[in-house]
């Protein structure tokens, strides 16, 4: 069991300024590891949140996890998606509406993996914490 040392904030800041910066590319820690920010409205506050996130492509729809770095505690973004499901997703070439549903069982099992494969961190986060990581199903919002 661990609690974050990180100032997430801060970090978050420097994160999300290059990716907006650069069409969604951030190097460092994030090199070659596709990333999304997404847009939330703070489940006490109301007012917008942005949190970059690793992400994998599920056809129509990307998955993401709550792993606050390994955490024992769930990140914000997530207690404001569980709140209220509505979202903005940018890519950096593109920026649009989603709802998020956090998934169970092994369709759970399945994205986390291809999390893992596209960002191997994810999977040490995991042996970082005893509690199971939510993995949630982000889906665009039709015109």
């Amino acid at each position: 069991m661990t609690e974050n040392k990180i100032d997430f904030r801060v970090f978050n800041k420097d994160v999300i300024e290059e990716f907006r910066s650069n069409a969604g590319k951030v190097g460092g820690v994030f090199d070659g590891i596709p990333l999304v920010l997404i847009i939330t409205k703070g489940a006490k506050t109301g007012e917008d949140r942005v949190s970059p996130l690793a992400y994998y492509a599920d056809g129509d729809r990307i998955a993401i996890a709550a792993t606050y770095a390994g955490s024992d505690t769930h990140p914000a973004w997530y207690h404001n998606l569980v709140a209220n499901p509505d979202l903005v997703v940018e890519t950096g070439t593109d920026t649009y509406e989603a709802t998020a549903a956090e998934v169970k069982g092994e369709e759970r099992n399945r994205l986390f993996a291809g999390l893992v494969e596209t960002n191997p961190r994810l999977g040490t986060y995991r042996t970082l914490t005893t509690r199971k990581i939510p993995v949630l199903a982000v889906e665009r919002k039709r015109r």
